[in-house]
């Protein structure tokens, strides 16, 4: 008998197996991948999702793919070869590129988006702006290598899909109205210094917003994330992919040959398994929300409660020990264990504390991060997951690892300073609840925050005298296309500098966080589950933060876990179907 064998719950007794081809445990980007694609290819599909609701961090994301060379670009007029974006990630990856599944992954992403965009609901927007993180480094791209979901009505999907959806997050959103990066923000964020166009747009947006609030008790003008799962799901929906919320898998289950067979999932009316003749996806989400994994993979988070993700509870890495229980190989050989995104707490009268993700604007001109001794750490304009790296790296062992986001009273009224909205929306109410420090000098707002006041007088000094002349000689922001395209185009003669020179000063405090996990199951180009002999785990794959990171754990532009997710579900389903070729499918 295979020694991971698991036997089924209905051996002899029980109620009668549910069947279907291919079973996906997960229903966020990679899980609503590989279901779609497979049913389109004529399987019979069921999704089994723990959570209440679908989307997992998905719902919770900017919504953005990385995949170069996609058709949108194309028919932009930009066809870049491929050895571009090797050359590219060969340098940023260094020891950690593996030839054979960055491969699969720059050949498999354009029909990626082909496929979604040409037969299922999926539809994308290009991300003509979107820069490659790191610049300088030898074919980095400048545009186009990412799609984004193109926004959708919650009413044209159908109200029993649009139950099942998890709402944005309500940190990411203006009271639950997500906006989406370009011009619906470069909109809000004109509105906020009295254009007329910025608030025309941002007061239709709010105004229908209100009214779905009051019609339907929830947002339905759908972007980022909430719209990437709404019309996955809604293509599901069309393909006749089943789906189970409230449905943890308990346990996979092998035959005696040591495939995978199936899995036992628990319901409202206790264990029963699901027998799946093609086997079954693993795309749980990883497991940003195990506190013992994180304690013992993530740096200077000795008892794992020190790190604040973004992802929901129960992304806490169901889908790596299902895998483990057969024998899969948890890889956790990468450069970071997790996706890295400052983060601050948001404190609520509820007693509930949110978790804010420092996207846009470190980037924005007249904010630098200081560390306790008052001193930068960072290009601000760099990327999140550089932003944390440097955090730790700078901060001495016997120190919590921590920052502060400081920005003078032009800034704030300007720009967002993490929760705290600019002009028109009141700050007060930050400052009450302790989230936003505000201090009449430079001084006084460093009491405030326990910062090193002299350090601090004299970091902002220095900064000051560069930033008026659009330099910064310490860490080179705005010296990249990246760090320009996030500082404001408006402000000379660098969009990413201005100085912070006007009181009162304010301050919100960073803690490391992560949008979800690097580390993984191993798994070859077809996206199949590898053992500890790195054989295939026969019936076995694994797509989204389930597999371990196509990128070796680092970070090189963004859209890098929901553009390996979608693709490598899309490879899992068309191999789980037998389909080899993608001459059937647009790209």
């Amino acid at each position: 008998m295979n020694p991971h064998q698991n036997t089924p719950a209905d051996a002899g007794h029980g109620p009668v197996p549910e069947e279907c081809d291919l079973l996906v445990v997960g229903s966020g980007a990679g899980g609503l991948s590989a279901a779609v694609t497979a049913a389109h290819h004529g399987l019979d599909v069921l999704v089994v999702e723990r959570a209440p609701v679908c989307g997992g961090a998905t719902s919770w994301s900017g919504g953005w793919a990385w995949a170069p060379g996609n058709p949108l670009a194309a028919a932009d007029g930009v066809d870049e070869d491929r050895e571009l974006f090797r050359t590219y990630l060969r340098h940023c990856l260094g020891a950690d590129y593996r030839a054979d599944k960055v491969e699969a992954f720059l050949e498999a992403a354009p029909h990626m988006v082909g496929f979604f965009s040409g037969r299922t609901s999926l539809q994308f927007v290009p991300g003509a702006r979107i820069k490659d993180v790191y610049g300088t480094v030898p074919g980095a791209g400048t545009g186009h290598r990412s799609v984004g979901p193109r926004p959708i009505n919650a009413r044209r999907i159908r109200p029993a899909i649009r139950a099942l959806m998890r709402h944005q997050l309500y940190e990411t959103s203006f009271l639950g109205m997500g906006i989406m990066a370009g011009p619906d923000l470069a909109g809000f964020l004109s509105a906020s210094r009295g254009d007329p166009r910025g608030l025309v747009h941002a007061t239709r947006r709010f105004g229908l917003h209100l009214l779905d609030l009051l019609v339907h008790r929830r947002n339905m003008q759908l972007v980022n994330g909430t719209a990437l799962t709404g019309r996955l799901l809604t293509s599901a929906d069309d393909l006749g992919v089943r789906i189970r919320v409230s449905t943890p898998a308990r346990r996979l289950v092998t035959d005696g040959a040591g495939r995978v067979t199936g899995a036992v999932v628990e319901g409202a009316g206790g264990e029963r398994t699901v027998r799946a003749r093609r086997g079954v996806v693993l795309a749980a989400g990883g497991f940003p929300q195990d506190v013992e994994r994180r304690r013992t993979l993530f740096p200077r988070t000795p008892t794992g409660r020190e790190h604040r993700t973004l992802a929901p509870r129960e992304a806490d890495g169901d889908g790596i020990r299902l895998g483990e229980q057969v024998g899969a190989d948890f890889r956790t050989d990468v450069a970071s264990p997790a996706a890295w995104c400052p983060v601050s707490l948001v404190p609520y009268r509820s007693g509930r504390v949110g978790t804010f993700p420092h996207i846009m604007d470190r980037a924005k001109p007249g904010s630098i991060g200081v560390r306790a001794d008052g001193r930068r750490f960072v290009n601000e304009a760099d990327g999140y997951h550089d932003y944390v790296a440097a955090m730790i790296r700078a901060t001495p062992e016997d120190e919590p690892v921590q920052a502060w986001q400081i920005a003078d009273s032009r800034f704030v009224r300007r720009y967002p300073l993490g929760m705290a909205k600019p002009r028109p929306v009141p700050l007060f109410p930050y400052v009450r609840s302790g989230y936003l420090k505000k201090g009449r000098s430079l001084e006084e707002l460093a009491r405030e925050c326990g910062i090193d006041p002299v350090g601090l007088r004299e970091t902002v000094r220095r900064f000051n005298e560069h930033a008026r002349r659009g330099e910064d000689p310490d860490f080179g922001r705005g010296e990249t296309e990246f760090n320009r395209c996030g500082g404001d185009p408006r402000v000379g003669p660098n969009p990413s500098l201005a100085p912070l020179e006007r009181g009162p000063f304010y301050a919100v405090r960073i803690v490391p966080g992560s949008f979800g996990t690097f580390a993984g199951l191993a798994a070859d180009p077809r996206a199949r589950v590898l053992d500890r002999r790195g054989e295939p785990v026969p019936g076995l794959w694994a797509a989204g933060s389930d597999h371990v990171n196509v990128m070796g754990g680092h970070y090189p532009a963004g859209g890098i876990n929901l553009g390996p997710a979608l693709t490598f579900g899309y490879v899992a389903g068309r191999d789980a179907a037998g389909v080899t070729e993608y001459e059937d499918e647009p790209a």
